[in-house]
C-alpha cells in the first residue's frame, strides 16, 4: 500500500492542522498538502454532508478571495472522503504554523458568515439542493473554538 494517509494511526490523530504532503513537480516547485482535521477519527460522528459541502463552498470563496492572505496560493480546497475534515492545497513549501493564521481567519469568516450560500443554483453546483449553513457555521465555530484558537504542537504533527 503506497498510500501515505493510510499509514497515519487514526486512533491517535487529534484534531488538528497537519502537513499531509509535500510534492514536488517537475521543474522543482512544490505543492503542499494539509489536513484540516475537524472530527476524530472513528472517535465522533462525521460531519453532515449537507454541512461540508457548504463548509466547502464557504472555504474555496473565502480562501480565493482578497482577503484571505493566500489567494493566489489556493490550489485546491475539497472535503475528505471520511468526512473528518477538509483538505487544502497550496503552492508552496509550507508548515502548519505558517498558514495557521490564514486557516483560522477561514474559520471565522465561516462560523460568522451572513447571506446566501455562494454559488447555490443548478447552474453553479452540482448536488445544490444539498447544504446546511447552520449546521456548516455551527461546525466551523467547534473547530475553531476547539483547535483553532488554542492549537498545540500535537495538533499539528501527525502522531508516530
Amino acid at each position: 500500500m503506497d498510500v501515505a494517509s493510510f499509514t497515519i494511526d487514526h486512533d491517535k490523530l487529534l484534531k488538528g492542522l497537519y502537513v499531509s504532503r509535500k510534492d514536488y513537480l517537475t521543474g522543482g516547485a512544490c505543492v503542499t498538502t494539509f489536513d484540516v482535521r475537524m472530527k476524530l477519527a472513528n472517535g465522533e460522528p462525521p460531519l453532515d454532508v449537507p454541512a461540508i459541502h457548504t463548509l466547502e463552498h464557504l472555504m474555496a470563496v473565502y480562501l480565493r478571495s482578497a482577503d484571505s492572505g493566500i489567494a493566489d496560493d489556493v490550489i485546491y480546497v475539497g472535503p475528505m472522503g471520511c468526512r473528518t475534515g477538509m483538505y487544502l492545497i497550496l503552492k508552496g513549501e509550507r508548515t502548519s504554523e505558517e498558514i495557521l493564521p490564514f486557516v483560522a481567519g477561514t474559520y471565522r469568516f465561516m462560523m460568522n458568515f451572513k447571506g446566501e450560500i455562494p454559488a447555490t443554483t443548478s447552474k453553479e453546483c452540482g448536488n445544490y439542493l444539498e447544504h446546511n449553513l447552520f449546521l456548516a457555521k455551527w461546525e466551523a465555530k467547534q473547530f475553531y473554538e476547539t483547535t483553532l484558537s488554542c492549537m498545540k504542537p500535537e495538533n499539528m504533527a501527525y502522531p508516530v
